[in-house]
């Protein structure tokens, strides 16, 4: 049965892609934020989109410092990801707070996370205002990956190397499984038409045969 949901729950139906620490560092400062409102936006130059409320102190963070690295946790860190969002840098030193270990990038001075199995170092190239958000426009400089969990895809052979996941509120998910499509070859095309027509004539033939005994009982009837 379908049921109607809020115009703020639809972003939900949108739920389940994958959920990224998004770790700055400024004058000395660090702080370390999940973020869900993430998305790749070009393949040259590569540009990661991240949206960031500008009431986050990492938004701050961002904006002054032109750079941030994003880390992919897995459900081993699923508390802490909950956590991380649900106080302020503002406030908290939060990396010191909850003893999350980090190493330095590659490129920039941002800390990237242990424990995750992805991470993507940034320079900011543009920002846009999009309704109450920042879309920060971030262009990747240096990407590194766990072989275990990542070649060329997430591999998904183990549930602890996969990537968390977020549905919405504080439910999150992990994939199970790595599906390949098979690209439909022509003679497949061809035969699922052929097969496709076959059924519309043969539903045409029981039509033309049904009509044709309707027509005689109604010839009956009348005589």
């Amino acid at each position: 049965m379908r049921r109607v949901v809020s115009d703020l729950d639809a972003r939900r139906l949108l739920g389940g892609g994958p959920v990224v620490l998004v770790s700055t560092s400024w004058h000395g400062n660090q702080d370390v934020m999940p973020a869900a409102f993430v998305t790749p936006l070009s393949m040259d130059p590569p540009l990661i989109g991240v949206a960031v409320h500008p009431s986050r102190h990492s938004h701050d963070m961002i904006k002054f410092s032109e750079e941030f690295a994003l880390s992919v946790p897995t459900r081993a860190l699923l508390h802490h990801v909950q956590y991380l969002g649900s106080v302020s840098g503002i406030d908290l030193a939060k990396l010191e707070l909850t003893r999350l270990p980090t190493f330095r990038g590659r490129r920039i001075d941002a800390p990237l996370l242990e424990g995750c199995i992805g991470w993507i170092e940034c320079g900011v190239h543009d920002a846009y205002t999009i309704g109450d958000h920042t879309l920060f426009v971030g262009k990747v400089i240096a990407a590194q990956a766990e072989g275990d969990a990542f070649d060329e895809t997430w591999l998904l052979h183990d549930a602890e190397e996969a990537p968390l996941q977020y549905l919405g509120l504080n439910f999150y998910a992990v994939p199970a499984a790595r599906l390949e499509a098979r690209i439909p070859q022509p003679a497949d095309v061809k035969r699922d038409v052929e097969a496709g027509e076959a059924q519309v004539g043969d539903a045409t033939e029981a039509e033309q045969r049904r009509e044709a005994t309707e027509r005689e009982r109604e010839d009956r009837q009348r005589g």
